[in-house]
């Protein structure tokens, strides 16, 4: 079976953090960062080379295999804000249309600049998927 590529490292956020571009995308990271902290009651923790997640969720499939995502977590891309929020989820579909300027993919929420979004929405999208994953 193969080995998960996200894992936790201990690659300083700080330092992944300021080299973080544009300088918008590093400002809407401490943003959502300080959100996800204040709703999670975790400390952020790297996961990968460019992943910041908060909490842990154990999962097994039906396959047999098993392991270990940050409850939620985001990424600050060059292009935009990617949130692991499990975007799919029929009460997030439920919200997405009041949040604003944003796409999604398979269970991720895409947002170009958090200026373009309803902050509160939002809010309740990550409260939703931190409570999702117990």
């Amino acid at each position: 079976m193969a080995d998960n590529k996200t894992k936790p490292t201990d690659v300083p956020i700080d330092a992944y953090l300021a080299s973080v571009e544009p300088p918008v995308r590093r400002q809407d990271a401490q943003v959502v960062m300080a959100m996800m902290k204040r709703i999670s009651g975790e400390e952020a923790r790297m996961w990968g080379p460019s992943i910041i997640g908060f909490g842990c969720h154990s999962y097994v499939y039906e396959s047999g295999r098993s392991g270990e995502t940050p409850r939620i977590a985001f990424s600050p891309r060059k292009p935009q804000l990617v949130l692991y929020v499990g975007a799919s989820a029929p009460e997030t579909v439920a919200l997405l249309p009041a949040l604003g300027k944003h796409t999604t993919g398979k269970g991720c929420l895409y947002i170009k600049k958090l200026a373009d979004v309803d902050m509160a929405v939002l809010e309740q999208i990550v409260q939703l998927a931190f409570d999702r994953r117990v």
